[in-house]
């Protein structure tokens, strides 16, 4: 019989309320995800953005899509448990928050809306990646050859190839929670990338061009891909609850969450209004959709440099987008296939490096990598990409989902002046969205109509 007082188990110690390895994230590492998430390629389109919506309205939507994140992800962040935010069941996916909530329907419509956007964020990451790393061959060329050498145009497949062999290798990655590492190298990469596009835009500052000629269609179209642009680059809600889950239990991880979205949602925001700002008055209506791949050319060492920056960034985004999906796609596979050879685990071990996979595990993450890889060389449109998968993912995920979990979580009265101002603010999110996917869908078009799939050059 144990004495009055007496320290638990050290296997008790060892393991969280729900018997799972006691989780060690803080709110530094949920910051670091949030960041390497939300600061990804989208900053280097925010100038364009800017130079569509107009010194007036570009800032503001800027802030209203911040204060947008943040609100709506503080309510998601109490959905990780429930009934109770704080002592609930545990929900260990986005999908296990809506089913527990919402239903089954709600719960089905999520898993398409969040599963297919992460499969899209990657393809959108691998065509950045390698439009970076192609910005790096050209730049070199012009380097040894002179700004205006012919024969210095790229091409981009086999970039692509590249940054989708590297994907290969950190796909095997096992988790989410083995991911910190390569979360805070992103975040580092990503600051620094932004602060160079940030002094250069400075450098550059001379003036304010004359503004380019458009017709009013041409206009119309460009300002809803701008803010679907603008969404991208706020789009991490899809991943809250998986970050959340790496989490200590105490403080309570939906405030740790809160806390740690407030840090990455200001810091990015701070970045995007300078960037968007100092760049816009810089280039002007002539502002580059891609800053680093189109707006500078010199110097040579410091383009470079970022390109690489942005490619080390991408590589930690690419996984921090694919590891819910990869979850996702493994479990059901276990719960399918309990028995199965496929689903044993084997134990590698290279020199001093230990590693567990399954034959799923392997053959899976490599034909979905090998799929984002092909699909990015036949649709390598930068801001088009962007601006569509931010209309795909911002109201669904980031504003209908949260909204309608916390109004039943907090039983919110239907009718009610507080079910109201939510059910307004839902309604005005998806109609930004529609318009961005309208306008994105139009230049998606429009590229098409010039280009020849799977035979891009940079």
């Amino acid at each position: 019989m144990e004495a009055a007082g007496a320290p638990p188990p050290p296997a008790a110690i060892d393991k969280d309320d729900d018997g799972r390895p006691k989780r060690q994230g803080t709110v530094w590492s949920a910051a670091a995800h949030v960041i390497t998430g939300v600061i990804g390629s989208g900053v280097l389109s925010l100038a364009w953005s800017f130079a569509q919506l107009g010194w007036i309205a570009g800032p503001i939507v800027l802030l209203i899509f911040a204060y947008l994140t943040y609100y709506t992800s503080a309510l998601l962040a109490d959905c990780y448990r429930f009934p109770d935010p704080t002592t609930g069941k545990r929900n260990y996916r986005y999908k296990d928050a809506v089913k527990v909530t919402l239903g089954e329907v709600e719960l089905w419509l999520c898993a398409l809306a969040q599963y297919s956007n992460l499969a899209a964020t990657a393809v959108g990451y691998t065509v950045t990646g390698a439009l970076s790393m192609a910005a790096i061959a050209r730049a070199n060329c012009f380097h040894t050859k002179g700004s205006k050498a012919l024969g210095c145009g790229v091409s981009v497949n086999l970039y692509v190839t590249a940054f989708g062999l590297i994907q290969l290798v950190f796909s095997q990655i096992p988790n989410f929670h083995e991911l910190w590492w390569l979360s805070y190298l992103a975040t580092a990469m990503s600051f620094t990338y932004s602060t160079i596009v940030l002094v250069l835009g400075l450098a550059k500052l001379i003036g304010i061009p004359g503004g380019l000629v458009t017709t009013p269609a041409q206009k119309t179209w460009a300002v809803f891909q701008a803010l679907g642009n603008v969404a991208f680059a706020y789009s991490f809600s899809m991943i809250l609850i998986e970050i959340q889950d790496t989490l200590r239990s105490t403080p309570p991880e939906n405030k740790t969450m809160k806390k740690a979205t407030l840090v990455g949602v200001l810091a990015t925001t701070a970045f995007y209004m300078s960037i968007a700002c100092v760049n816009y008055a810089a280039f002007g209506d002539s502002a580059p959709g891609n800053l680093l791949s189109q707006g500078f050319e010199k110097p040579y060492w410091l383009i470079d440099f970022s390109n690489a920056c942005i490619v080390l960034h991408l590589v930690g985004a690419y996984q921090v987008y694919s590891q819910p999906l990869f979850d996702f796609v493994e479990a059901w596979a276990l719960e399918k296939w309990p028995h199965s050879a496929l689903n044993t685990t084997h134990k590698i071990k290279l020199l001093h490096w230990r590693y567990s996979t399954t034959l799923f595990r392997l053959v899976w993450r490599s034909l979905f990598v090998i799929a984002t890889t092909v699909i990015a060389m036949a649709i390598p449109f930068f801001n088009d990409v962007l601006g569509l998968l931010g209309a795909m993912g911002f109201w669904p995920l980031t504003v209908y989902f949260p909204i309608q979990m916390h109004i039943k979580q907090a039983q919110i009265k239907t009718w009610s002046m507080r079910w109201l101002k939510l059910q307004a603010i839902s309604a005005f999110c998806l109609v930004i969205s529609i318009a961005a996917g309208i306008g994105s869908i139009e230049g998606i078009y429009q590229d098409l109509k010039a280009y020849t799939p799977f035979h891009a050059n940079f």
